[in-house]
């Protein structure tokens, strides 16, 4: 590591983190890098390549606002032209030579007296002044932990792992889990099977999707640039009106949503004690709500089961379910989820005062806005704590904060040798709005627990608000929510805005 520090570094190259460089680099921040752990650069769409394997989100909204795309080929974009319209964002705006693959970051600390941050990775070292934090929450893959497990014969993968070398062709595969992957591959592979057995642990609410390819006249529309922003427009306020109307606390448009959700399992499912397995007993919302035209179907062909009792272990050759029943299987295909954690807590990230990021958050992650975390000066998380949507498109919230990042990096820019930290009265601040918001949420009212709870039952996964109210508290940093220190010694600034403070 030698000569001046970088203006940024960005760690990972997914959505996010390629969002990001495009605007600082267009912002006039040329001196940065984007380190990524993998070969190539995509993040999760570059792992995830199971069957059928797409987004749940229309593509126009799926794509960013300032990279648009009008020649998607379905409604919902499928992995592979998610995958390849990134790969173009890095040729459009010439990331390449910003990039470094196959770099895995291993520890961050702040220098605080020179108000820098020491990157270090199994490469070499690197110093900058501002640290993003673009590496997602939903990576690594999560398995459960059953008796057994090492000692099956078969093969057995995660969907996010998924082994492309085995054919599934006559072969009886048991699916553990019954998530957003599963009703996305169960689909693609039941024909080919002779036997799928879907374990169950709780029903999901599936919504229909409503995906077809874009047709002719859509294409003309989505190839004049107006017509597409205003199209654009009606699929975010289609679903903003969602949240707007209700969508995030148990109220009308719940019930609503699960008639239509009702009718969607009865035209699908004829047998009566499969529906009734298939009918959650929760509110709608309380989980990731999941879209699927063709799951139901396929759980209604005759060489498919769906078993609800639990798993007590695994076998050489199969399952044994706690009422006894054994279930003999040559493949085992967890669609198990993440962990929520992602690749910030299993990276050592040190701040001001010698505390970790992992200490910082013993009792829970939070963040200002998702973005900020005070004691940890010039770092800025991108899809942090409580920026995640259950009704609308992550790329939104992602904008905004991509934004956030930038107005301080002008700050920095006009104030040299300064860092930036968000006040703790201000996370606090924002903390206790999100609690207040939530208290009445459906996912705190509607009678499930889930991923988006931590251990003490906190909320600390999913915005609780419209993306508008959202994006306009976020996409321009008030000035009284930090204090602009100069090294060294970075005690906290005066009482008012960024007005400057010397040790």
């Amino acid at each position: 590591m030698s000569g001046a520090p970088l203006d940024l570094i960005i760690v990972g190259a997914g959505f996010s983190g390629l969002a990001m460089a495009i605007r600082a680099r267009q912002a006039g921040f040329d001196r940065l890098l984007v380190i990524e752990k993998a070969a190539g650069i995509g993040g999760t769409w570059r792992e995830n390549t199971y069957p059928g394997a797409a987004c749940d989100v229309p593509s126009q909204l799926y794509s960013l606002s300032f990279a648009p795309k009008s020649d998607w080929t379905r409604l919902f974009a499928p992995q592979s032209e998610i995958a390849a319209y990134l790969e173009d964002l890095v040729a459009e705006h010439g990331l390449a030579p910003f990039l470094r693959l196959e770099t895995r970051v291993e520890r961050a600390v702040f220098d605080a007296a020179a108000g820098t941050w020491r990157v270090e990775t199994d490469r070499g070292a690197f110093s900058t002044r501002v640290l993003v934090g673009a590496m997602g929450a939903l990576h690594h893959p999560a398995l459960p932990r059953l008796p057994g497990l090492e000692t099956f014969a078969g093969t057995a993968f995660h969907s996010a792992t998924w082994d492309h070398a085995c054919d599934l062709t006559g072969k009886r595969v048991g699916v553990i889990g019954t998530g957003a992957s599963a009703v996305q591959f169960v689909p693609e592979i039941v024909g080919g099977v002779a036997h799928l057995t879907q374990f169950q642990r709780s029903a999901p609410w599936i919504l229909p999707r409503g995906d077809a390819p874009v047709g002719r006249g859509l294409r003309r529309i989505l190839r004049v640039a107006p017509l597409r922003r205003l199209y654009r427009a009606s699929l975010f306020w289609r679903r903003e009106a969602a949240a707007l109307a209700g969508f995030t606390r148990v109220s009308t448009v719940t019930g609503l949503a699960e008639a239509m959700a009702r009718r969607h399992l009865a035209a699908a499912i004829a047998d009566p004690e499969l529906r009734a397995k298939l009918t959650p007993d929760y509110r709608l919302g309380c989980k990731r709500v999941l879209l699927s035209d063709d799951y139901y179907p396929a759980l209604a062909r005759p060489h498919v089961s769906l078993v609800t009792a639990p798993i007590r272990a695994v076998l050489p050759h199969g399952v044994v379910t706690a009422d006894g029943a054994e279930h003999p299987f040559d493949v085992l295909i967890f669609a198990t989820g993440f962990s929520p954690g992602g690749s910030l807590l299993r990276t050592e990230v040190i701040g001001r005062e010698g505390s970790s990021l992992l200490q910082a958050w013993k009792d829970g992650a939070d963040a200002f806005r998702g973005v900020s975390v005070a004691g940890f000066p010039n770092l800025f998380l991108l899809l942090g704590p409580n920026t995640g949507l259950g009704h609308n498109s992550v790329l939104l919230m992602v904008e905004a904060q991509v934004a956030h990042v930038l107005d301080a990096l002008r700050r920095l820019r006009a104030h040299p040798g300064f860092v930036l930290e968000v006040r703790p009265e201000a996370q606090a601040g924002f903390r206790a709005e999100v609690d207040a918001r939530m208290e009445g949420s459906i996912w705190m009212r509607g009678g499930c627990g889930s991923w988006y709870l931590d251990r003490s039952g906190r909320n600390r996964t999913l915005w609780p608000g419209t993306v508008g109210t959202y994006v306009r508290g976020t996409e321009r940093m008030r000035a009284e929510d930090y204090c602009l220190v100069e090294p060294p010694g970075l005690r906290p600034g005066p009482t008012k805005g960024l007005a400057l403070s010397k040790p």
